[in-house]
Order: C-alpha cells, then sequence, then structure tokens
C-alpha cells in the first residue's frame, strides 16, 4: 500500500477541538468532502457513523480506523487525525482514541477495501511509528511520518 495514494498533506490534522466521535467524524468528513467534490462533508460523517454503529472501529491501543463505501467516488480516499485528547471510540479495549486513520472507498470496492484495511491494521500496530505520531505538533511532520512508514515485508 502506498500511502500517499489515499492521503495527502491537506488531509492530516492535528485537532484539539473534538470532544466526541461524532464531533471527530463530522470533521474527518469535512478534510474528505474538500477531496472530493461529488460528495459533502455531511454525507460522509453520516456513513462513517452508520458503519460506527454496526460496531466500533477502534483497534485497541488508542488507534481507530472509522471506514465506509460510497455512491459516487472512484478512488479510496483517506484522512489522518492526532487528536490533542483522546476520545471515547468504544474500542475493545476501552483506551480512548487519539489516532485516527479515516477511509471512504467505492460501494465496488469490496476486495480492495479490505486489503486498505489490513494494510492500515499492520501500520497503526506498530507501537514505533504510534509513538512517533503521538509526538510532533505540525500536520507536516505527520505526514513526513505517514509517507517514510514502510510495512516490515516491503523491501524498498
Amino acid at each position: 500500500m502506498d500511502i500517499e495514494q489515499l492521503i495527502s498533506p491537506e488531509r492530516v490534522r492535528c485537532v484539539s477541538e473534538a470532544k466526541d466521535k461524532e464531533q471527530v467524524l463530522s470533521y474527518v468528513g469535512q478534510l474528505i468532502g474538500e477531496a472530493e467534490d461529488r460528495l459533502t462533508g455531511d454525507e460522509i460523517c453520516k456513513r462513517l457513523m452508520a458503519r460506527e454503529r454496526l460496531g466500533s472501529t477502534g483497534l485497541g491501543h488508542g488507534v481507530a480506523l472509522p471506514h465506509a463505501r460510497l455512491e459516487g467516488i472512484d478512488k479510496a480516499i483517506g484522512a489522518f487525525i492526532r487528536l490533542d485528547q483522546g476520545i471515547d471510540f468504544h474500542a475493545f479495549d476501552r483506551a480512548p482514541v487519539d489516532i485516527l486513520f479515516a477511509l471512504v472507498v467505492p460501494e465496488h470496492f469490496t476486495d480492495e477495501h479490505l486489503q486498505i484495511l489490513a494494510a492500515l491494521a499492520e501500520m497503526f500496530s506498530d507501537p514505533e511509528l504510534c509513538e512517533k505520531l503521538r509526538s510532533p505538533s505540525s500536520d507536516d511532520s505527520l505526514h513526513e511520518i505517514l509517507r517514510g512508514w514502510r510495512p516490515s515485508s516491503d523491501s524498498t
């Protein structure tokens, strides 16, 4: 997985004002909506919230991967958020979430959706990466850290 195909610097943010899951997913919806003219932030937020009602996308250890399939887009789009204060995401370990990678994919992306989620789960299961992501204070530095991560199976 090439992270740069999913995110751009404009969709990597340090956020201090989000107080709950709905607020952060609304913020994510706006970020992704700005990248895709055919969608609105509200529409994206509604789909992400609908997915959350099926079960939390909190992976544990302060990480969540909210995701949804949407009609009207032709590629996967991601956004990364690092929260200053962790929020309750109903993760299985009950740890507050402060790292979120949100993903929206076209409705027809079935296998691709699962492959991207698996790669993201591997990425955010790396404790060194998560530690680095929790320490910088600028959006640009977060983007550089994400761009620099390579899976253990990647020989480049």
